[in-house]
Order: structure tokens, then C-alpha cells, then sequence
């Protein structure tokens, strides 16, 4: 594979898996200048989605992908990656030079080991950011972060690819990749559980219309929170107010007790993390705790 000045030189992108982020990532790749020359595509609506957002790609089998391609992104879910890495390296597919790029966050490149071994280059790109599957998802690739693991002669070839996509590449090792993605997943989708779960008890409160109560507090709190860490925190365990927390629980076992438990663990991280910080004081911590284990 040919580079200039540093960069991957044009490159014959194929995809295996076109779903939300692999066409995603092809389109992306393809207007940093790149060819989007193949993709699989099994089902109807993975063809419909091929058809729309890689419309130079030809549909063909896995291995004839691979054989079209420089680059070819192996955006599978994670469970099937494995399988998916040992049938090519144990069919034959000619890999030999061949640059794939897998985007699973839970993964280095470790896991594209039995292609690595019969001359694959292995890497692990993975944007940090949610795909719906919505024509928005293409705009808010650039500018957001990728998790970038690859070995260290290839360094360079994967930081590039992130950036001429038009993102930050932000390097992860092998052995911290797992971590990586756990605070990825706890952050933004559990998020979006505890956003669905309020709003759903505000509806239940009676609000008409829980999204726009919600917006501008979520949104001031997600700032403090990004800019200050726990410092951002505010609410009733922060005030020590042990009746105001045992009166939410009550009301939760009443209307939500399905979300009992939840409230009680993050109440339980919350106080740890405020006491540890010093923004609670130690008798207070100790009411609130007493409340949270009954």
C-alpha cells in the first residue's frame, strides 16, 4: 500500500456489514477521496441501505470484498467479529496487505490476530459517538473522537484515516481497550435510560411535555459535569437532605418500582464520590447511607 507525505494514498474501500456505522464510516472515507468499491449485503433492508448511502459499491460475497479492497471495514457486531476474522484467514481470502479496520470499541486489534498472521494490517478504529441509522450521523462524525488501537508500524496509517474523516484520533492500548469502551457504553447509554426514565416519571407526575422541562437542566447539567467532573454536581445527596431522598424512594416504590434499585446505587456512587471529594460532609454522608440501605 502506497502512502504520500505521511498519508494513506487513495484507497479502494470494501465493506462487510454496511449497517449504521460501516456506512457511516465507507461514506466518510469517501469524501476524504477514497473509492467505496464493494460491500456485502444480505438482507433487503441491508441492500436498500447499501443502494442509498454506497451507491458506487457493488454488492458481493465477504471474500470478494476483500479481494476488490485496500481497506476493508469490518463493521459487524461485536459477537460475530471473531468468526467472522478465522473464516476469511481459514478460506484463503487473499489478506496480504490488505488494511482492516474493524470499529467495535471492546476490541483492539488483537482480535483480527488470524488474519494479522497470514499478512492482514489490523486496525481498530472506533468513533466515540452514537449512530440512529438517520442521515445525521454522517454530519456529526467530524469533529467527534475515535478510540484508535493498532499495532505501532501502523500508527500513523490509522491516526491518518481518523483524521482525513475529519475526527480526532485518540489512542487507547490493547489492554486498556475493554475500560475504554465500559466508560463509552456507561456514559452515553445509560444516559439515555436515566433521560427515558425521568421523563417517563414526569409523565406520570403529569407533565404534558417532559422533554422540553428536561432540556435545559440536562443540558446545563451535562455541561458542568463535562467542564467541572463531580465539582458540576448539585441536588439533594450533595445537600445532604436524607428526608428528601427517602421521600423520592417511597415515591418510587409506589409508582416506578422498577427503578428503586437504580436510584439507589447512583444515589449510593453519588454521596461516595461528593464525600471523597469533600463536598459532603462525613455526618451527612452517614444520614444519607442510612437511608439508602433500608
Amino acid at each position: 500500500m502506497e502512502t504520500t507525505q505521511g498519508r494513506p494514498a487513495r484507497l479502494r474501500v470494501g465493506v462487510i456489514g454496511p449497517g449504521r456505522v460501516g456506512s457511516v464510516l465507507a461514506q466518510a472515507l469517501g469524501r476524504a477521496g477514497h473509492e467505496v468499491v464493494a460491500t456485502t449485503a444480505v438482507s433487503d433492508s441491508s441492500r436498500a441501505n447499501a443502494a442509498s448511502r454506497l451507491p458506487t459499491a457493488r454488492v458481493l460475497e465477504a471474500p470478494q470484498v476483500v479481494a476488490a479492497s485496500d481497506l476493508v471495514l469490518l463493521t459487524v457486531p461485536d459477537d460475530a467479529l471473531p468468526d467472522l476474522v478465522e473464516g476469511l484467514a481459514a478460506t484463503g481470502t487473499h489478506l496480504r496487505g490488505t488494511l482492516l479496520v474493524h470499529a467495535s470499541g471492546a476490541h483492539g486489534h488483537g482480535i483480527l490476530a488470524p488474519a494479522t498472521l497470514v499478512g492482514a494490517l489490523p486496525l481498530a478504529l472506533h468513533p466515540a459517538m452514537t449512530f440512529t441509522g438517520r442521515d445525521e450521523d454522517i454530519e456529526r462524525l467530524p469533529n467527534c473522537a475515535f478510540g484508535v488501537t493498532a499495532p505501532d508500524q501502523l500508527r500513523p496509517i490509522a491516526e491518518a484515516l481518523v483524521v482525513e474523516m475529519g475526527a480526532e484520533p485518540v489512542w487507547i492500548t490493547e489492554d486498556k481497550r475493554t475500560l475504554y469502551h465500559a466508560a463509552l457504553a456507561g456514559g452515553a447509554n445509560h444516559l439515555v435510560t436515566l433521560v427515558s426514565e425521568s421523563a417517563s416519571l414526569l409523565s406520570a407526575a403529569g407533565v404534558p411535555e417532559p422533554g422540553r422541562m428536561l432540556a435545559p437542566m440536562l443540558s446545563a447539567a451535562l455541561d458542568n459535569a463535562l467542564r467541572l467532573g463531580i465539582h458540576g454536581l448539585s441536588g439533594p445527596v450533595l445537600r445532604g437532605d436524607a428526608g428528601t431522598v427517602a421521600g423520592h424512594i417511597e415515591q418510587l416504590r409506589e409508582n416506578a418500582p422498577e427503578s428503586v434499585a437504580s436510584y439507589v446505587e447512583l444515589a449510593r456512587l453519588t454521596a461516595d464520590r461528593a464525600l471523597n471529594a469533600g463536598m459532603l460532609k462525613p455526618e451527612d454522608a452517614a444520614r444519607l447511607l442510612d437511608v439508602l440501605r433500608r
